[in-house]
Order: C-alpha cells, then sequence, then structure tokens
C-alpha cells in the first residue's frame, strides 16, 4: 500500500491549494508536500500549470490567484466565493506561511473569536471587550459546509483601512475541512463585506502551508500595507498553534472542555468526524 493509498479517501479526494500563481511566476518549479507525498508544480509549454507526484501528473485547476491539485479524484469543483469576481474587489495572496501543527487546528483556531483581546491586542481585541456575544451556527447538508452568523465582536483596528475601534460583524464560512472564509465588516463601505480565505495544505498530519488570499473593498492602503497587517495577525497567531497539544484535533466532544464560545468549533468538529476524516485530527473512540 503506497502512502496516497492510505489516507482516508474523503481527503484523498479534495482539492487543495498548492501555490499562489504570484509566487509561481519567480521560479521555475515549486517543490512541496501534500499529504505526506511530495509533488512539484510549474508551468507547462503552453503557459498554464502542471502539478505531478514522482510517478503521475495530478488534477489541476487555477481557482482565486492559486493553482489547486489533488492525490485522487475530486468528485465536484472548489467552492465558491462570488465576491472575487467583483471588478471593484482587490485580490491579494497575502502569504504562504508554515506551521507545525495540524490543518484542523488551524481552521478552529481561525473560527475562534474568543483569543482576539490577548493574542492580537491592540488589534482585533482588547480589554475589557472580552466577551464572545452568542451568534448562530449552521451546518448545511445541501452545501456541504459550516456557516457562522451574528458574530460580533469590538476591536481597535479591524483592517489596514481602519481609522478607529468598532463592532465588527463576522460571517465565517467552512466549505472544505481544510479551508475557512471570514467575511466581516468593511471599513470602506458598510453595505459589503470583506473577504479573507486560509486555504491550507496539509503536507503532513502535523505540518501545514496556509495560504492566505484577500479579496476586499480597500482602496487607499498599498498592498505592501495589507499584506504587513495580514501577516502580523497570522505571525500571532502561528506560536500559539505550534504549542498546542495535542497537534492533532481530537474529535471526542469529552476530550477538551468545550465553552458557549466553541460553537463553531464543535460544530466543526462533529462535522469532520461524521465525514470520516482520519488525517489531523485523533478520531472519537468507537
Amino acid at each position: 500500500m503506497t502512502v496516497i493509498d492510505s489516507i482516508d479517501p474523503v481527503v484523498r479526494d479534495l482539492w487543495y491549494a498548492v501555490a499562489a500563481l504570484d509566487d509561481l511566476d519567480l521560479i521555475d518549479v515549486q517543490e512541496s508536500v501534500l499529504l505526506d507525498t511530495p509533488i512539484n508544480v510549474c508551468h507547462d509549454t503552453s503557459g498554464g500549470v502542471q502539478c505531478r507526484t514522482e510517478l503521475r501528473p495530478l488534477p489541476v485547476c487555477e481557482r482565486y490567484g492559486y493553482v489547486w491539485t489533488s492525490l485522487g479524484s475530486p468528485q465536484t469543483d472548489v467552492f465558491s466565493i462570488p465576491e472575487y469576481v467583483e471588478p471593484d474587489r482587490r485580490n491579494i495572496h497575502a502569504a504562504t506561511i508554515g506551521v507545525h501543527t495540524s490543518a484542523p487546528r488551524t481552521i478552529e483556531n481561525f473560527l475562534d473569536m474568543g483569543h482576539f483581546p490577548y493574542v492580537h491586542t491592540g488589534i482585533l481585541g482588547a480589554e475589557p471587550h472580552t466577551e464572545v456575544r452568542d451568534y448562530n451556527v449552521e451546518v448545511s447538508v445541501e452545501r456541504d459546509e459550516i456557516v457562522a452568523t451574528n458574530c460580533l465582536f469590538w476591536q481597535p483596528m479591524a483592517a489596514a483601512a481602519s481609522s478607529s475601534g468598532a463592532d465588527v460583524d463576522y460571517i465565517y464560512r467552512v466549505p472544505h475541512p481544510y479551508c475557512a472564509i471570514l467575511y466581516k465588516s468593511s471599513p470602506i463601505d458598510d453595505k459589503r463585506l470583506d473577504v479573507i480565505a486560509v486555504f491550507l495544505q496539509p503536507e503532513t498530519q502535523e505540518q501545514v502551508r496556509a495560504h492566505m488570499m484577500l479579496s476586499l473593498l480597500d482602496e487607499a492602503s498599498t498592498d505592501h500595507q495589507i499584506r504587513l497587517f495580514q501577516q502580523t495577525i497570522f505571525g500571532q497567531d502561528k506560536p500559539i498553534l505550534e504549542n498546542q497539544f495535542p497537534k492533532r484535533l481530537p474529535l471526542d466532544p469529552r476530550a477538551e472542555t468545550p465553552i458557549r464560545a466553541d460553537k463553531s468549533a464543535i460544530a466543526y468538529r462533529r462535522w469532520l468526524s461524521d465525514k470520516g476524516i482520519t488525517y489531523g485530527v485523533i478520531p472519537a473512540a468507537a
């Protein structure tokens, strides 16, 4: 049995972002790892992209500024982000950052508003504004995703374009076991939302590359300012993530004590368990 054959079919057949198109333009071949399998990504002779393992070519598509591939046979397209094609948005690859933890741990951290005042002090949160107000969580069978709505949190500086603190509306969306999208109030247009997405490439069960994509309405900030803001936030999260133990996410509901603010995390763990996902997690005991 090969490494690929040993991975649960749900995980094997998913699409994964493995390279930013902007980065790929700078090098001939990008070597990487996906699900314990070495891969390389490069431009082909026609100007498109190709991805392969040592043994075979892999399926490829381009979405949201990234090359996506799979070690299996995806039965659906990459999930939709309609905002990305709106003509007045700035679509930016913020960074690709390696993190020594599992993909599910990273997604769970992305969903957690409770850490804002303590980890992102003065930016995404500050004392005494520490309460996570009640919000709604839906697990959609039809769309096969988790959506958390009515998330409201006070933030001193919610985005690079912010000039003062404000209550910020959040919507969290998990359309893929290892990808998450955050929609948040735009400081530019109070009727529309900025989009922040993290597309995780699990290199191993306890090591990921986090590709961060932004789709913003900000017309004033430079690309450098926007990237720096997002990289600062992720840089504050990185040591927290890498010091969590165990690195794989326990799916047994009794393994880690939940609180009311963890509604999204509880739904996410249950969703992974229901899908039969075993990669990057500690499955619940039978």
